[in-house]
């Protein structure tokens, strides 16, 4: 991820790290969190389009994830970004501490679950 300043990639250094990835065989690449910045939504889409639709000799091909919240927008978004790769897939999280059930979302644990 990117939340310690100074950690900032460019979506190039992100591509080419994917392109690594790929390389070594790793399955499911969580290539970032779209709705983050249009940034985002862009080096992932890149990610999606290259690197999710390069198939090696073997067949192999990467699944190529983009990290959402579990809202409407969120989710659509990351789908736009990831639906060019062969094997899209979208990744949801959901706050799951009590101070941000009740704070941030206005939910019961149960109404999370």
């Amino acid at each position: 991820g990117e939340q310690s300043p100074g950690a900032t990639l460019t979506s190039a250094e992100k591509l080419e790290i994917a392109q690594m990835l790929a390389k070594l065989g790793v399955d499911v690449i969580e290539a970032g969190f779209p709705i983050a910045s249009p940034d985002d939504f862009n080096a992932v889409k890149q990610i999606a389009d290259i690197v999710g639709n390069d198939v090696f000799e073997d067949g192999y091909v990467p699944v190529i994830c983009g990290l959402s919240r579990a809202n409407q927008k969120d989710i659509q978004t990351a789908w736009d970004a990831v639906k060019g790769a062969k094997l899209p897939r979208v990744h949801t999280f959901i706050a799951t501490s009590q101070i941000h059930m009740e704070t941030k979302l206005n939910k019961t644990p149960d109404q999370v679950v």
